[in-house]
């Protein structure tokens, strides 16, 4: 087993990412919006287009990753390499410049695609550290585990604390909304900045691969493995799942909930109900979730761990509806937001380390080392999950009649408030429902994993025992 310090240096690395990709996914819609001034349209096309070039750029960062020598390995220099980059671009992204409203557009797709190419350039090499750490399959379920919990909690902090931030530099340096926003983001940066450096100096590279294959074969091997495009799937709707609820939960609080509701703790007082204690509460359920991965999946199984979450989902998302908004309501809200985040903070780890499991069946039937482009698979399904989901919030608001106002608080129809609430509860329920269906179809169970491990370590050392040419001499995998 890998010493504490290296599983704490790598979760640092999803600290700092997730920090930012929480701000990016919960915020930055409303922040387009409502304080940098573009209509719900436009928007929604920015988050798409700028998005999906993203994803479309994963893989290609996971090809160079993979080609990649230097004495600290393949993956692990690009977070020394990129993490001041990384910074700069945030906060550039939440910069609002004086310019016209189509100058203004303008600058948001530059520094938007500026900002996910960055961002590609570190977390791709950073998400592909994780098969090449250690060779353990339940290990890598234990780095992922460190790797999920330190990004809820890196996302606890940036959510928690960005509201507070914001009010924090409007009232003492009497900074306009826009200008706080820009502030706020300046503090989060420069957390994440060190967070890189930390994660660079505390994590090793301890398996050797070296990717003999030409792109081309690296490329018609992925397009061939079924389980990829099954967890890709699978991936994207979880993914599709957390974007849709997140993004939704600031026009949420503005519009339904309102700035003065509070949760009420008898004679001992009360607290403001507002989008940042949601979802800072969500972070934390999530750690809470994290924790519970490895013992509940090593008992279960990561496949049918990931399919019993994903129900669990459905029902406490299809119970938001029925909450009022009351008093009472908001401890309901609250209630079933922790439920919700500790089953999404369990199926987190499992999705990357399924991903390392995918990576391991590659190599051995193909015989090739990808597994850069194996794991920027699954940042390309987190980000296309993103984009569609960043996207639909505001169509689908655009389209129920949802007036944006950069003053304040508008008054919304009433079937914009309708959209929020089915946002919150029958759109992510419908979403978790279709990830069943997709990962019901995964083959790579408990036996097929261990049994893949095997076989790579002989073929590793030199020495491979029964040679799998076909899927179907696999162990189990007679239905792949």
């Amino acid at each position: 087993m890998k010493n504490l310090k290296e599983k704490i240096g790598y979760g640092f690395g999803d600290m700092a990412s997730s920090m930012f990709w929480k701000v990016f996914s919960y915020y930055l819609p409303f922040f387009y919006s409502n304080i940098f001034g573009l209509s719900l349209v436009d928007a929604g096309i920015l988050v798409l287009v700028t998005r999906v070039w993203d994803a479309v750029s994963d893989p290609m960062m996971g090809i160079v990753a993979d080609r990649t020598r230097t004495r600290w390995g393949k993956y692990r220099p690009y977070l020394l390499w990129v993490a001041a980059p990384f910074s700069v671009c945030g906060i550039l992204l939440f910069t609002t410049p004086d310019f016209s409203y189509a100058g203004k557009l303008l600058w948001a797709y530059v520094t938007y695609i500026l900002m996910m190419t960055v961002y590609t350039g570190i977390n791709v090499p950073y998400g592909a550290m994780l098969g090449v750490v250690t060779d353990n399959p339940r290990e890598k379920t234990v780095f992922s585990s460190f790797r999920m919990l330190f990004a809820y909690g890196g996302s606890f902090v940036a959510l928690f604390s960005w509201d507070p931030l914001c009010r924090f530099f409007q009232a003492s340096l009497g900074a306009s909304p826009a200008s706080s926003w820009q502030f706020a983001m300046v503090v989060i940066a420069a957390a994440c900045f060190v967070l890189f450096l930390c994660c660079f100096g505390m994590t090793r590279e301890r398996v050797h691969t070296v990717s003999t294959a030409s792109v081309g074969k690296d490329f018609r091997s992925l397009l061939s493995n079924r389980p990829w495009w099954l967890l890709i799937g699978a991936a994207l709707c979880f993914n599709l799942f957390n974007t849709v609820r997140g993004a939704t939960v600031a026009y949420f609080f503005a519009d339904v909930i309102g700035e003065e509701a509070h949760l009420s703790f008898g004679h001992w007082g009360n607290i403001l109900f507002y989008s940042g204690l949601f979802l800072g509460i969500g972070e934390t359920a999530n750690m809470v979730g994290v924790a519970l991965a490895v013992p509940i999946s090593g008992r279960l199984g990561k496949k049918n761990t990931f399919i019993a979450v994903n129900m669990a989902l459905v029902v406490f998302s299809g119970l938001f509806w029925f909450v009022p908004v009351s008093a009472s309501g908001y401890w309901l809200m609250l209630g079933l937001q922790v439920l919700i985040s500790v089953l999404t903070g369990l199926m987190s780890p499992l999705v990357w380390s399924m991903y390392a499991d995918v990576s391991d069946y590659a190599e051995l039937r193909y015989r090739t080392a990808s597994t850069g482009l194996i794991f920027s698979s699954s940042s390309m399904a987190q980000k296309f999950g993103g984009a569609i989901g960043g996207a639909a919030v505001l169509w689908l608001l655009s389209a129920f009649g949802y007036q944006e106002s950069l003053a304040g608080s508008a008054a919304q129809p009433e079937a914009a408030i309708s959209c929020l609430w089915f946002m919150m509860s029958w759109l992510p329920a419908i979403v978790a429902l279709l990830a069943v269906g997709v990962a019901s179809f995964y083959p790579l169970t408990t036996e097929a994993v261990n049994d893949i491990v095997e076989r790579l370590r002989q073929l590793r050392a030199g020495t491979p025992g029964k040679d799998v040419p076909a899927e179907d001499e696999m162990t189990d995998f007679a239905n792949v």
